[in-house]
């Protein structure tokens, strides 16, 4: 089996794809060609763009029809955050996959325990969407589960599915407890890999690794790095109920360039992977991108970084609060949460770089409450977003809109051409 790896790493087809997209003029530099147009910085830096332009709509957006499962029927559909979707091609044919963070039956979310992670793939972008096929290794769990704290009883010597740390644990304040966060599939040097993160109910919070034995339905074991912690350094952080010493850096991201790969965290650091993909260099003391910090700089969400047109992009995000202005409107912005300001929606902002550590251009909105997503270029050189419509808190936790959140949900983006080096939502006038 032949597999290319169709994320986003030289954009050169992604340059016809957007080519191809209603624009306007844009010419800089002796340059001919037609791209949309890019907006200009909003002042002061942190301001939050919320025109319509960048959100996710009828007519730039769909949901994916993935495969349901028992539990999804009374919804009709799939109840997904952090959804993550690639495309590869397999033996010379497309193969597209989604995954993200569910929730068992009968929960409201995916906490304080949820069952693993689920994988769906496809031929094409609009399905159909099937569960990946883990009867084979697994002919009585769920179908397209392809790993579960369930599965601690697979640990062998020297094999180890589930480490103790990523086991599910009880208390007499919330019962059963353990979830896991946030997965992203990576092809990378003939294997596949599952990053992902036990969530702030686990005995231990933060990213880990997981590697295939065999196709990207698995089976899945873990990294050694993660046999007795998550990556990276624990610090103070989280909710109140996380056990002192337990918070790591979560919701780890996978990038890779030739045949070297790094871990992307939230907020701020990274590290390299060792050769043999089972640690990180160094574990402990991570370096961070060098950006260009709001002020006051939030806690920033959803890292995820990869390559297009020569450049590198560096995806978070960011909750855009409002407040009253100093004219009386409502102030739009990245702010630190402080009395008066109030969670109104979950952005993905971006900043460009010639560099992957950077230092990195400042940030804009790419996208109205698509924060917590990835980037991917479907077999034809079209761009896409993902997103889930974060239904915690802001626009989309008023209980009229409710019930479109959590949702399995992709969106086209637009490039501005190689002078600024913008990608934003795909606009309706641009």
């Amino acid at each position: 089996m032949t597999i290319k790896r169709r994320s986003v790493l030289t954009g050169m087809a992604g340059v016809a794809g957007a080519a191809a997209l209603p624009m306007t003029s844009y010419a800089a530099a002796g340059e001919s060609r037609r791209y949309p147009q890019p907006w200009p910085e909003l002042t002061p830096y942190g301001l939050a763009d919320t025109r319509l332009d960048l959100w996710p709509r009828d007519d730039n957006s769909f949901v994916l029809p993935l495969e349901l499962r028992a539990r999804d029927e009374e919804l009709g559909r799939v109840w997904m955050r952090d959804t993550y979707v690639n495309c590869f091609v397999v033996d010379g044919r497309p193969l597209y996959v989604a995954t993200g963070t569910t929730r068992v039956p009968g929960r409201p979310a995916a906490g304080p325990w949820n069952d693993g992670i689920f994988v769906w793939t496809a031929r094409s972008l609009r399905g159909p969407w099937r569960l990946a096929d883990t009867t084979g290794f697994r002919p009585e769990a769920e179908r397209g589960k392809v790993w579960s704290p369930e599965f601690a009883g697979e640990n062998r010597p020297g094999r180890t599915v589930v480490a103790p740390w990523q086991e599910y644990w009880y208390d007499d304040q919330f019962g059963k407890r353990g979830n896991v966060w946030a997965p992203e599939i990576h092809y990378f040097r003939g294997t596949w890999y599952i990053v992902a993160c036990m969530g702030d109910h686990s005995k231990l919070v933060g990213s880990f690794l997981l590697i295939s034995e065999g196709g990207v339905e698995g089976p899945y074991r873990v990294a050694q790095g993660n046999y007795e912690k998550p990556f990276g350094d624990s610090f103070v952080g989280g909710p109140g109920f996380i056990l002192p010493g337990a918070y790591h850096h979560i919701d780890g991201s996978m990038y890779s360039e030739g045949d070297d790969a790094w871990l992307v965290l939230h907020n701020n650091p990274y590290a390299k992977f060792r050769d043999d993909m089972e640690d990180i260099v160094p574990n402990t003391g991570l370096p961070e991108f060098q950006q260009s910090p709001y002020s006051p700089e939030p806690y920033l969400e959803g890292a995820y970084v990869f390559r297009y047109g020569g450049k590198y992009y560096l995806m978070h995000a960011a909750w855009d609060r409002t407040s009253a202005g100093a004219d009386g409107s409502t102030r739009y912005a990245y702010d630190t949460p402080a009395p008066g300001r109030s969670q109104y929606s979950y952005d993905m902002v971006m900043a460009v770089s010639d560099h992957f550590e950077g230092p990195y251009s400042k940030r804009w909105t790419a996208g109205f409450g698509a924060g917590h997503n990835n980037v991917f270029e479907d077999v034809s050189g079209q761009l896409w977003a993902t997103f889930f419509r974060n239904p915690n808190f802001g626009y989309w936790a008023d209980p009229s809109r409710v019930d479109d959140t959590a949702v399995p949900g992709v969106v086209r983006l637009e490039w501005t051409g190689p002078q600024s080096n913008r990608l934003y939502v795909q606009r309706r006038n641009h």
